[in-house]
């Protein structure tokens, strides 16, 4: 009983004391956890350099792969976590290639030797080049371009099974086959420019297997894409450059505004299916079938001019063309000069489809928009309305602040004008007034001195009636 007793009136002391371990151990655990997140936070940041003015004389060393930042640029912020955990990652991997970051607004000089116009600017710096990058700025897509970019323009294939390897790795696969030539001098030269976009490699004939390619003339250029493949012909396909170009993407594709970019370096008017993936309805499916078999069936009549794909949603098309596009529809885009075409029946068939495109391609389809002076002005109209709209719907407090308060300045300086030359008109009429008074005054005084100089005998009268006769022609004025 009293063993009982005892543990009662212990318990709550064990309690207490087991608590305050618990306790203990948490912050402990705690304590450690910030340690650690402290030591990989600073272990990660350490990967990324912060560069100078000194670094346009050490930068010749090694492959550099640079984020040219303004410390006030919200895209900037935006891109600097994921700058770091490219700088892990490629650490990490092994690669040659270093990662820094500059202050282009503190070194503007070293920004505008590199070509920097605009923030952030991405930037892979090997020996004398420079390459820029042009992508979505997500971690795997830019360590994939700094992978691409430092290593060798063209590589090698020493084996079938590293042919088959890097076949299955990329969608587009450009390659040399054959011995020394001229044409391999043009291809490296093409590589070397082209590397920011997509792979090159070269091989031996007996490197690609038969079920892949038949060639007819060695050596040649061949891209592997769209389960088949293409051989580049001088006479029919102009410089190799130009038809590297518009082989680098797949005959049909997903769009957005990144893609939709890179395929204006191209020339290639790009027709599109303006779908609404999230609601795929049974018009939406028909209109991207029917693009899509264009782009296959129709390769040999279009490729050289059109790039054809289908866009999610029409906000980035609206804001292309400055009005609304139905969802789903058919749209053909010129990136050069800012015109688009809609046709102007639905599209019920592929003869329809293939017709709207013949259309485009001989001229005889209606154009819109354009980039002439008038167009260019709606542009900036559209642009700054939506500017406004976006910020009021982000913040509509700030945005009364931001647009009120210079338009509620400006009127008082309208007011203030308008008032300022009410004043000095009233003011010039009354010294108008004193003036004119005066100059009567003086000329009174002229004439009665002239008066008194020429009083003589018998002209006192005479004299006399000149004044009254003036005074009273004053009074009746």
């Amino acid at each position: 009983m009293l063993r009982s007793i005892l543990l009662l009136l212990a318990f709550p002391v064990l309690r207490c004391s087991l608590a305050k371990m618990a306790e203990m151990k948490e912050m402990k655990a705690l304590t450690y956890g910030v340690i650690t997140t402290i030591l990989l936070s600073s272990a990660v940041f350490a990967l990324v350099e912060d560069l100078d003015d000194t670094f346009k004389d050490n930068r010749m060393d090694d492959v550099w792969l640079v984020d040219f930042y303004a410390p006030w640029c919200g895209y900037c912020k935006k891109l600097e976590p994921i700058w770091y955990e490219v700088g892990a990652e490629l650490k990490n991997s092994g690669s040659p290639v270093r990662v820094g970051k500059m202050d282009a607004t503190a070194y503007s000089g070293m920004a505008s030797e590199f070509g920097v116009r605009g923030y952030p600017t991405i930037k892979l710096l090997k020996g004398e080049l420079a390459y820029n990058y042009k992508g979505p700025r997500t971690k795997d897509d830019i360590i994939e371009f700094a992978n691409r970019v430092a290593g060798p323009s063209v590589r090698s294939l020493p084996s079938r099974q590293m042919f088959e390897h890097v076949l299955k790795r990329h969608n587009v696969l450009f390659v040399y086959i054959g011995g020394e030539s001229l044409l391999k001098e043009k291809y490296i030269d093409v590589a070397s420019e082209l590397i920011v976009y997509t792979y090159f490699f070269s091989a031996s004939e007996d490197i690609i297997p038969e079920q892949y390619v038949t060639l007819s003339e060695l050596p040649c250029v061949v891209v592997f894409k769209d389960g088949t493949y293409f051989t580049y012909d001088e006479y029919e396909d102009g410089s190799l450059a130009s038809w590297v170009n518009r082989e680098r993407f797949q005959g049909y594709l997903q769009i957005d505004g990144f893609t939709l970019y890179e395929l204006g370096e191209t020339g290639k008017l790009v027709a599109i299916a303006v779908i609404d993936e999230k609601v795929s309805t049974e018009e939406s499916l028909r209109l991207k079938s029917l693009i899509q078999r264009v782009s296959t069936e129709y390769r040999d009549n279009f490729y050289r001019d059109f790039q054809f794909g289908h866009m999610d949603g029409n906000d980035y098309i609206n804001s292309l063309i400055m009005g609304e596009v139905a969802v789903p529809s058919v749209i053909v885009l010129n990136t050069s000069n800012e015109q688009y075409f809609l046709p102007s029946e639905p599209m019920e068939s592929l003869e329809q489809l293939i017709s709207f495109i013949r259309s485009v391609l001989d001229g005889t389809a209606q154009a819109y928009g354009g980039d002439g002076f008038f167009h260019r002005l709606k542009r900036v109209a559209y642009d700054a309305r939506s500017t406004i709209m976006s910020v009021f719907r982000s913040s509509p407090v700030l945005a009364c602040f931001l647009f009120g308060l210079p338009l509620g300045v400006i009127s008082l300086m309208c007011y203030g004008i308008c008032t300022a030359e009410s004043d000095d008109d009233v003011e010039l009429i009354k010294q108008e007034g004193q003036t004119d008074e005066e100059d009567e005054e003086e000329d009174e005084d002229v004439r009665r001195h002239l008066a008194a100089q020429l009083k003589g005998p018998g002209e006192g009268d005479e004299i006399e009636e000149l004044e009254e006769k003036s005074a009273a022609e004053k009074k009746l004025d």
